[in-house]
């Protein structure tokens, strides 16, 4: 059998049982709490760059489906799991967790205290790792710490979609989706009730001004919202959008409406990933699926119009905002992935009656 080793900046390299594709991976290496869901997450763009660890002991125990992709492909860079389960129940699909990943060329590794290696990330931080297969565990720990961090990449531009796509709807508003890395679950939501019109994230201005368009949405997406080609596309375009149409804006979308009107961002110590983060809106607490390492500072939304309006029970990060005169809100997690379940799929109602009303 191959050796396979989930290797940490640390120091920490621990050995386990390979699965997947065999070769040797780089990336930054992140958890997820939620006890279902596998392949939504192994899907969804904002993981781009990132080796995930996932919290809950057995994973792949149901076989795949098309019906649960958030994207065309994998977009992790790795999989870290305590037990991969070999005999998927064909509930859903029949193909297993192993030859999804042959399939998709990323590697796995199982047979590990992911307990242990969660608590780690928790008390240091995330760290850069690799998953190396059949190589000297302290080569590749070199390598690893002269790694750049991913986010240094603009993730952006490796998940936004390279042409414009276009959703008709006879008698809906139409909407722009600037797609930074957008779950399908979001373009779904957003068919339903729009006209849609997905175009690339370094789309200019002038595009939408020439598109007769009723609203922008602002999508999800890996990395970080100030990194200095997002500041000079995707931000300078919402900055110059943000007095002329409603603009709702979930995750990132979140993220770049603060940078756009002034605020910042900072990069959180381990992020919030899973499906059971506490939101407090409006008096009421509501169950949500969140998938960032990046948050908007409090504190400098003084002075941008932005009040923030969700709150996260666990540890007072901004999950949400709107802005006091303008027609635009934005929220930190996910309303169309179903946690609560349906709790907060309200938002995308909300957006289409604020767009029934402005004129």
């Amino acid at each position: 059998m191959v050796q396979c080793f989930l290797i940490l900046e640390n120091g920490t390299i621990a050995e386990g049982t390979g699965f997947g594709f065999e070769k040797t991976v780089y990336g930054e290496v992140v958890f997820n709490t939620g006890m279902c869901g596998y392949q939504e997450s192994l899907t969804d763009p904002s993981y781009k760059g990132q080796i995930l660890i996932m919290s809950h002991p057995i994973i792949g125990n149901y076989g795949i489906s098309s019906k649960f992709q958030e994207s065309p492909r994998v977009q992790v860079t790795g999989y870290v799991v305590r037990e991969a389960c070999k005999d998927a129940s064909p509930m859903y699909g029949h193909e297993s967790l192993d030859d999804y990943l042959k399939k998709n060329s990323i590697p796995g590794i199982s047979e590990l205290d992911t307990r242990s290696l969660i608590i780690g990330i928790r008390e240091r931080g995330v760290l850069r790792g690799a998953i190396a297969f059949d190589e000297d565990p302290q080569e590749v720990l070199e390598k690893v710490r002269s790694t750049p961090y991913p986010s240094d990449r603009n993730l952006v531009a490796e998940v936004s979609t390279k042409e414009v796509l276009r959703y008709k709807k006879a008698g809906a508003k139409k909407v722009a989706l600037i797609d930074c890395g957008v779950k399908g679950n979001i373009v779904n939501e957003l068919k339903k009730r729009f006209e849609v019109i997905q175009v690339p994230y370094d789309t200019p201005a002038s595009f939408f001004r020439g598109e007769d368009i009723d609203g922008v949405f602002l999508s999800n997406g890996p990395g970080d919202p100030a990194h200095p080609e997002i500041m000079s596309t995707t931000v300078r375009t919402i900055r110059e959008l943000k007095n002329d149409y409603p603009i709702f804006g979930i995750c990132l979308g979140n993220q770049l409406l603060a940078l756009a009107c002034g605020g910042k961002t900072y990069k959180m110590k381990f992020g919030h990933r899973g499906v059971n983060q506490p939101v407090k809106h409006n008096g009421r607490v509501y169950i949500t699926s969140q998938n960032h390492g990046y948050a908007v500072d409090a504190e400098s939304l003084d002075g941008t119009g932005f009040v923030a309006d969700h709150i996260n029970v666990n540890d007072g990060t901004v999950d949400g905002m709107r802005h006091t005169e303008l027609p635009i809100f934005s929220v930190q997690y996910h309303p169309e992935a179903s946690a609560g379940p349906k709790d907060t799929t309200f938002l995308f109602d909300d957006f289409a009656k604020l767009l029934e009303t402005v004129e």
